[in-house]
């Protein structure tokens, strides 16, 4: 990890015209390392506006407990696309059968970036909340080219402390975008009688293996029991069943609405 202004430094020593190599060689820095604050720092630097991220003293998003919903929204179903003039589209994909959830991506996108503009895309049964800003990029460094599960997706230190202080807003987030709480069933003999018997249940579906340990690793902290389930060989299912861990989901997450 570096702070910002050892990103500037190495930054000006390219604007000198020196070579990627000979400014790794004198700061120790990888070159793949300055080549990505060239695309995603520099921009940013040259735009002048405020940024908690890109302060010569980094910070934490303004409203923390906010941005780890966002986080586990964006790690579920967002994406972030580069658009003209060094903005990016930060895009939350949600199914129109919840509305209140749409809502509350709005309301969180807005918070987290409260001076940039948010709008809502219709699609045919889905609903894209879009929000437009030149910091999505710094705020959210698990953009990168292609699609999520086909590259590394780790939280930086500042982020996983926000994650900490807030773990059931991004698990809150992770299962609003990628989850699901269900009446499951089974049946149990009982007095010789072969009975129903039906018992609540939440999943999380992600193809990534980083952002599955990310979602278990959160419910380990909080005490929450969980299990893997395969279906058709693939094991991306995390599966919340035991009575004890569902009443605390129920308490903090509960069902989609």
């Amino acid at each position: 990890m570096y702070d910002i202004s050892t990103r500037k430094r190495a930054l000006a020593l390219v604007a000198q015209g020196r070579s990627l190599n000979s400014v790794s060689k004198e700061t120790g820095i990888s070159r793949a390392a300055i080549r990505s604050w060239q695309v995603r720092i520099e921009p940013l630097m040259r735009s002048g506006l405020p940024c908690p991220r890109c302060r010569d003293a980094p910070g934490p998003p303004e409203d923390p407990a906010a941005y780890a919903y966002l986080l586990g929204l964006y790690l579920g179903d967002g994406c972030i696309n580069a658009h003209r003039r060094g903005v990016y589209f930060m895009r939350i994909v949600l199914d129109t059968a919840w509305p209140g959830i749409i809502d509350a991506c709005e309301a969180t996108m807005r918070s987290v970036r409260p001076d940039n503009s948010v709008c809502r895309v219709k699609k045919q049964g889905c609903v894209a909340v879009t929000g437009s800003s030149k910091r999505w990029p710094c705020l959210f460094p698990q953009h990168g080219p292609g699609v999520k599960h086909n590259r590394q997706i780790v939280l930086e230190p500042w982020q996983q402390e926000i994650v900490d202080a807030h773990p059931w807003e991004f698990i809150r987030g992770l299962i609003h975008s990628d989850g699901c709480r269900i009446t499951n069933w089974t049946t149990r003999l009982v007095a010789g009688e072969r009975k129903r018997y039906e018992y609540p249940r939440y999943f999380f579906t992600n193809v990534s293996d980083d952002i599955r340990l990310l979602y278990t690793d959160t419910l380990d902290k909080l005490g929450v029991e969980w299990t893997q389930c395969a279906r058709n060989g693939n094991p991306f299912n995390i599966s919340v069943a035991r009575k004890a861990s569902v009443a605390l989901m129920d308490a903090h997450v509960g069902p989609k609405y």
